[in-house]
C-alpha cells in the first residue's frame, strides 16, 4: 500500500507560480502522476514521473510551463507550475502507479488550485 499526502495548493494571480508536493510513504512506487478537476468537468491528466530514473511526461497544454521534480531522499514528487492561467484553475491530485501499466491505484487528498484574472 501508498499512502499519499499533498499540499502547496493556493489562490495566485495569473502568470504566477505555485509549488504542490506529494509525500509518499509505504511500498515504492512506479510511476507518480498529476492529474487536475474542474468544477463540473472530467478528472484530467496532467504530467508523470518515473520513480527509478526521471523521465517525465506532460501533456501539451502544460508543456514549456510544468515541471514535475523529485526528491529521492524525502520520497516526495513535487508539480511546479509557472506561468498560471485562469484555466489552471482545479483540484490536483497526485496518484501512484505500482506496475509502470498507468494504472493509478493510489490517490492524494487533492489540493485546490485557484488563479484569479
Amino acid at each position: 500500500q501508498v499512502q499519499l499526502v499533498e499540499s502547496g495548493g493556493g489562490l495566485v494571480q495569473a502568470g504566477g507560480s505555485l509549488r504542490l508536493s506529494c509525500a509518499a510513504s509505504g511500498r515504492t512506487f512506479s510511476r507518480m502522476g498529476w492529474f487536475r478537476q474542474a468544477p463540473g468537468k472530467a478528472r484530467q491528466f496532467v504530467a508523470r514521473i518515473r520513480w527509478s530514473d526521471g523521465d517525465t511526461y506532460y501533456t501539451n497544454f502544460v508543456k514549456g510551463r510544468f515541471a514535475i521534480p523529485r526528491d529521492i531522499a524525502k520520497k516526495t514528487v513535487y508539480l511546479q507550475m509557472n506561468s498560471l492561467k485562469p484555466e489552471d484553475t482545479a483540484v490536483y491530485y497526485c496518484a501512484a502507479d505500482m506496475t509502470s501499466t498507468e494504472e493509478y491505484d493510489y490517490w492524494g487528498q487533492g489540493t485546490q488550485v485557484t488563479i484569479s484574472s
